[in-house]
């Protein structure tokens, strides 16, 4: 609305300038005619002209095959051939045209043409202000600037400013998009378009849209501030504010940014975007999010400081970098890192930096944590370096496995297998599942170890090599806990709304 009342208000000033004008009246100056004539009652009092007729008003000079000029009203009808010219650089054509001397208001119609240097307009009715260099038509135009040719119901031109105007039903073609919008300026000089209004631009591979902004079209580049939108054929990229340099493939969208991957079923959001064409790659910050969309309603979430995407070497495996507070909530299992890489070739993702890992009841940690999924499903885990899983029995009593480096294996979403590699120990607490009370806690050893999961919990442990074992009564094992043992269940994230906060 503030952009229409500061139109209305220059089209006011236009008219108060006008009005000034007025105020200065010049006469009609008839400067060439082949053959005059007057009559009071054939002409009713006006004068006519034919043949090579020229006249001159306001640094302007006018041709026509014929004329009425009445003197007292300072007004001409020109028929045929009509052309007005203003300099070198200004000149309209039409079959008739009424001026009016005292106002500097001119109205051409039926075959109008316009033209300046860079420019040609077509309409069938125009009129225009001699003395402030306006033009306006209301009944359809169309403008032809070099390879841009745009067309509207209503336009204003501004010769002074080399500027347009457009209103309603706006369609501007070059060779490079196709654009439709409700409001356009368009400036003939520097072949910027700006839009007023909701506008649709579309080419063969992209489809732009935004409510407010600018068009180079010599350069290529697009601004939208309002609703912005930019789609391919498998992706959408869409923000508050929207820039996209096609020259250079580059695109940043800002706050409420939204990305959209048909193709692999992901979704990123943030507050700050930064894309690249070739090769393909993008950047999100500020409040991020990755949903990746499953076939089930079981999607994955992942929030961190920053994301990044980038392709391997073919060009057609994406691969997901992290940084920075990583944290996943997926029904399946839950995570927690500092810094992740997520390769979709093989569907892997890779923890650093105190990861976690959450999976029913088991807690595991190590240096360095993969998540092998499988149709977006976790099929195993490998904990490498200080491998740690852990599980509470009761609130004080907790069954542990410790190794060098395990590998667990899920099957119908629940941990089967776990097997252990290298100075494998355990924490085990038995149970007596008829009164449902513990009954003792086994220490075992063992270089390598094959642990079988039953709805979370151990229930069988196989000591493949030097194996030792010992089962205690509950007050007779002193060490409850194996070395670099940490219960984390505070910083497990619950929901997708918990992955937003870092404690």
């Amino acid at each position: 609305m503030k952009r229409y009342l500061v139109i209305f208000l220059f089209l006011i000033e236009l008219l108060f300038v006008s009005e000034l004008v007025a105020q200065k009246k010049e006469q009609i100056y008839i400067r060439n005619s082949n053959l005059t004539e007057f009559s009071k009652t054939k002409f009713e009092g006006a004068r006519r002209f034919t043949g090579n007729v020229i006249f001159e008003h306001q640094n302007a000079t006018m041709y026509c095959d014929s004329a009425y000029i009445y003197g007292t009203q300072n007004i001409i009808h020109a028929f045929s051939n009509v052309h007005v010219s203003r300099g070198d650089t200004l000149h309209l054509y039409g079959d008739y045209m009424l001026y009016n001397g005292n106002t500097n208001i001119g109205k051409f119609r039926n075959n109008v043409r316009l033209e300046d240097d860079q420019t040609t307009l077509y309409t069938d009715s125009l009129d225009f202000n001699n003395a402030l260099n306006i033009a306006y038509y209301f009944e359809g135009g169309r403008i032809i600037n070099e390879e841009n040719t745009l067309t509207s119901d209503i336009g204003y031109y501004y010769a002074n400013d080399d500027m347009f105007f457009y209103k309603d039903s706006v369609v501007m073609v070059n060779p490079d998009y196709t654009v439709y919008s409700d409001t356009l300026q368009y400036n003939t000089t520097s072949k910027i378009a700006y839009f007023l209004g909701p506008t649709d631009i579309y080419n063969e591979e992209n489809y732009l849209y935004g409510e407010n902004g600018w068009y180079k079209t010599a350069e290529k580049k697009f601004q939208f501030n309002e609703n912005a939108r930019l789609e391919n054929k498998d992706k959408i990229l869409s923000g508050d504010s929207l820039f996209y340099d096609e020259l250079n493939g580059i695109g940043i969208a800002i706050k409420n940014v939204e990305m959209i991957d048909t193709l692999e079923n992901l979704i990123l959001k943030g507050n700050y975007a930064y894309y690249t064409k070739e090769p393909e790659s993008f950047l999100i910050t500020d409040s991020t999010l990755l949903i990746q969309v499953s076939n089930s309603t079981d999607s994955l979430f992942l929030h961190s400081d920053t994301i990044s995407s980038l392709y391997d070497s073919s060009g057609i495996h994406r691969i997901i970098k992290a940084y920075h507070k990583v944290q996943i909530f997926k029904e399946d299992f839950q995570a927690r890192c500092d810094s992740m890489i997520y390769n979709f070739k093989d569907s892997v993702i890779s923890m650093y930096t105190d990861p976690m890992l959450w999976a029913e009841g088991n807690q595991m940690t190590a240096k360095k944590v993969e998540i092998h999924l499988k149709d977006d499903e976790l099929d195993f885990f490998k904990l490498m370096q200080t491998a740690f899983i852990v599980s509470q029995k009761d609130t004080s009593s907790y069954d542990q496995i410790r190794g060098k480096e395990m590998f667990g294996y899920i099957r119908n979403n629940k941990l089967h297998r776990i097997d252990v590699f290298g100075n494998g120990q355990t924490i085990y607490f038995m149970v007596d599942e008829k009164v449902n009370e513990i009954i003792g806690v086994n220490f075992a050893e063992s270089s390598d170890l094959k642990i079988y999961m039953n709805n979370g919990f151990l229930s069988r442990i196989n000591l493949i090599k030097e194996p030792a074992g010992t089962l205690y009564p509950l007050d007779q094992l002193e060490e409850k806990k194996l070395k670099d043992f940490r219960w984390l269940e505070q910083l497990r994230p619950k929901s997708k709304k918990d992955i937003f906060y870092w404690e």
